[in-house]
């Protein structure tokens, strides 16, 4: 529900001129389809300021919904009004671990035919999304029309009529991740590793083993993958103070030196490093024959040269 306020605009609970059937009993009333909103007086509230009107919270499907109404609604480059209609679940009627899927029809009368415009909509609510999104019904001009018969005796009627209502428990995981502020307790660390022999290294090849923040790490170098690319990657040795819910989120450059120039060929991330998820980095980072080429300088004769720079900058748990 919107939590903001301007002149001209109703509560949930305070329908500004609108004659609501009551129904016989709350059972009932639960498995209701069908609701109507008939405002009389409806010129009144197109003087009022912009803003949506809401309808008495009423129960149908078994949860408490209302409806909003903004007469003079605007779409992006169009000077016309519409006049628009939402389907809100109260608050009250969601919980943090439910999901409500929604089909639905937003209708609005034609008064002396019996027919209706209607506008169908699917939706998942939930404490996030409690609206069904704005739906520009019809022009402000149409419904004003005569010969439209959706106004009548200055009144209007509205209405929700539900297809399918299913209530879920929300299967979700969730994320929240804390970003450090730059400091000297997360300042980038480097390290070099020198390559005497390519041809010599294993697949993969492993970096002698170094230290960040207390943890211990390795560069992994494929020399081939897939015939034709040079892999570089990032490796967390051990995570055994890591509890299985969290991650720490590592900022890292992954280097091969271009020992001529100092046109070094880099990969740079912000990636997080978990139980789960203990290495990182670029399956094709460069290709043989960029690597191979001498003019490059990424390899002299049999040498070649990896950079790593790492720093932890932040840690996340999971929910």
């Amino acid at each position: 529900m919107g939590n903001s306020s301007s002149r001209g605009r109703s509560k949930p609970g305070q329908s500004h001129g609108s004659k609501v059937a009551p129904s016989s009993s709350a059972g009932e009333q639960s498995q209701q389809k069908t609701f109507k909103w008939s405002i009389d007086g409806f010129s009144s509230l197109l003087d009022k300021d912009a803003g949506w009107t809401y309808s008495r919270v009423f129960e149908a499907m078994g949860h408490n919904w209302y409806l909003k109404l903004n007469p003079r609604d605007k779409k992006s480059n169009d000077c016309k009004e519409y006049v628009s209609l939402m389907l809100e679940l109260a608050n009250r009627s969601v919980k943090s671990d439910t999901v409500v899927d929604a089909s639905f029809k937003l209708l609005i009368y034609d008064q002396s035919f019996g027919k209706q415009s209607k506008h169908e909509v699917s939706h998942s609510f939930q404490t996030a999304s409690t609206s069904s999104g704005t739906s520009c019904m019809i022009s402000l001009g149409k419904l004003k029309k005569q010969s439209s018969k959706f106004l009548l005796n200055n009144c209007c009627v509205f209405g929700v009529e539900f297809i399918k209502v299913t209530t879920l428990k929300a299967n979700t995981t969730s994320e929240t991740l804390f970003v450090q502020k730059p400091s000297i307790f997360n300042e980038a660390k480097t390290y070099t590793w020198d390559i005497d022999d390519f041809f010599a290294l294993k697949n993969p090849g492993y970096s002698p083993e170094f230290e960040v923040s207390g943890y211990k790490w390795h560069i992994i170098m494929y020399p081939s993958r897939d015939g034709n690319h040079l892999s570089l990657y990032l490796k967390l040795k051990k995570t055994n103070d890591l509890p299985k819910d969290t991650a720490n989120l590592v900022e890292l450059t992954l280097s091969i030196k271009d020992q001529e120039t100092g046109k070094h060929k880099k990969g740079t991330g912000r990636c997080q490093f978990a139980k789960n998820a203990r290495t990182w980095g670029w399956s094709k980072f460069i290709s043989l024959e960029d690597f191979k080429n001498s003019a490059n300088g990424y390899l002299v004769k049999t040498k070649c040269c990896v950079v790593a720079e790492v720093a932890i900058v932040g840690s996340s748990k999971m929910e």
